[in-house]
């Protein structure tokens, strides 16, 4: 036992040249270092007048689930839960190559093949929390499709390429997106907590190529000031929660002085790999800056534990907006049940499903790609059957920086002159008269008697125009 843990603390902290890809990098930005913290013993917090208040509860949530403190007691007994819940910690000893994930998880011969090839387009790394998520023995657990690479990656169809939505083609600085009219996409650096095998940046995360230096920053917001009809800005990366308080607060300052940028988006994956990065220090700098929205990408219902839940009531309690971004993927989440169980948690999470994506073709993401009609038929089991707020919009981003496309069922059969014939969600017929809005000719006397007067009378029953329902 002994010779075994000697084993695992050398491999938690691998030598430079061991790592699978990932440059060496400063990824939290300037600022002074914030103390460990006991993320899990943190109570609620409500917003008061812009000031966050405790709020007591009367009954202590779930600290952890029985899955990860296995985890910790077999691979990280002799790491405190006060380090352990700090984030800093968390990102430094992520498992980024062969020799410490072989420690851990039994790896399939696809995962060991693939870990052990060179050129990854991207790299691996998970942090031990979200590790502990994944299942050691079953490679087709869908965390660990997610996360683990396999030989697939190395499969190129056709229809796939590096920057499958033209985001390099529509950026007029570095670092910056601007595809729609009066939003655009700024990516502060390229470094995640952890690698998503799916992620569309696959071709920039992870290689520290992109860095949070200001000068780049500086000439993307000079064009957002410089462009007026630019009202919203989707802060994104890599992830934006992964730089320090400092670089962030100054970033989302720069961009609330601008007068025509009416709202701060911040797209991130944190609360599901890595919560504990959710801090009441950085709530309260976040307070500062409303109305700021945060767009959230979770995949699976595995991922909505104790922690995750409290991060989001964290993020929700500073009255931040959380929606949900949810990638459809074959052998992950492409089943109604799984998608209803996602969305349930998400809403109890206070989290709004927005967004269901098609998984967009960057190269070698074939295995994890579902026919379309799998989307359609996700939304027709979620329709009538839950919420409609647990109901996301099924979009394809099209290619070529075409922008998003919603795809949904077909609730109407056809058009009978003004009669619509329609399917509700249990496939059962119904008739609705669509009729011209316009009052008919022969209620033009009824009008003019009841003191309507005749012009106006006369306006209203004139020659309806020509009417077609939004379908």
């Amino acid at each position: 036992m002994q010779r075994v843990n000697r084993m695992i603390r050398k491999t938690i902290r691998p030598p430079s040249s061991t790592l699978t890809g990932e440059q060496e990098e400063d990824p939290l930005g300037t600022g002074a270092r914030p103390q460990p913290e006991e993320h899990v013993q943190l109570p609620l917090f409500r917003p008061t007048r812009g000031v966050l208040t405790v709020v007591s509860c009367e009954k202590r949530p779930p600290r952890t689930t029985p899955q990860t403190q296995q985890f910790r007691k077999q691979f990280y007994h002799g790491v405190p839960r006060q380090l352990w819940n700090d984030w800093h910690w968390q990102v430094s000893n992520r498992i980024r190559s062969l020799a410490q994930l072989k420690v851990i998880i039994d790896l399939s011969d696809e995962e060991t093949a693939a870990l052990s090839m060179d050129g990854h387009k991207l790299p691996l790394a998970v942090t031990p929390y979200y590790l502990s998520l994944i299942s050691p023995s079953d490679p087709d657990q869908p965390l660990r499709r997610t996360m683990i690479p396999t030989l697939h990656e190395m499969v190129k169809s056709p229809e796939e390429a590096d920057d499958p939505l033209g985001e390099d083609s529509q950026s007029p600085v570095p670092g910056l997106v601007h595809r729609y009219p009066d939003r655009v996409l700024l990516l502060v650096h390229d470094f995640c907590a952890a690698y998503c095998r799916y992620c569309t940046r696959s071709r920039m995360v992870g290689h520290g190529k992109l860095l949070s230096d200001r000068r780049r920053l500086e000439v993307a917001i000079d064009y957002i000031q410089s462009k007026k009809v630019v009202r919203d800005v989707l802060i994104s990366g890599g992830d934006p929660l992964l730089l320090g308080d400092d670089r962030l607060n100054w970033i989302l300052d720069r961009l609330r002085r601008i007068p025509h940028v009416e709202v701060i988006r911040i797209g991130t994956k944190v609360p599901a790999v890595l919560p504990q990065r959710v801090t009441p220090k950085l709530v309260r700098m976040l307070q500062h800056y409303h109305p700021l929205w945060m767009s959230l990408h979770f995949t699976h219902p595995d991922e909505c534990t104790p922690e995750a839940y409290r991060a989001c009531a964290m993020l929700a309690d500073a009255g931040i907006p959380l929606g949900s971004q949810t990638v459809l993927l074959k052998g992950v989440n492409d089943s109604v049940e799984t998608m209803k169980g996602l969305m349930h948690h998400l809403m109890r999470m206070r989290v709004r499903p927005y967004y269901l994506y098609q998984c967009d073709p960057i190269v070698g993401s074939g295995h994890f790609r579902t026919p379309v009609e799998t989307g359609v038929k996700i939304i027709r089991g979620l329709r009538g059957f839950t919420s409609g707020y647990a109901v996301p919009t099924y979009v394809i981003d099209i290619p070529g920086g075409g922008g998003k496309i919603p795809i949904s069922p077909e609730y109407v059969d056809r058009r009978e002159g003004s009669e619509l014939l329609l399917r509700n969600f249990e496939g059962k017929a119904f008739c609705y008269v669509d009729s011209c809005p316009n009052v008919s000719s022969a209620a033009l006397p009824v009008l003019v008697s009841s003191g309507v007067p005749a012009e106006t009378a006369a306006s209203m029953t004139s020659a309806p125009h020509e009417h077609r329902p939004d379908l």
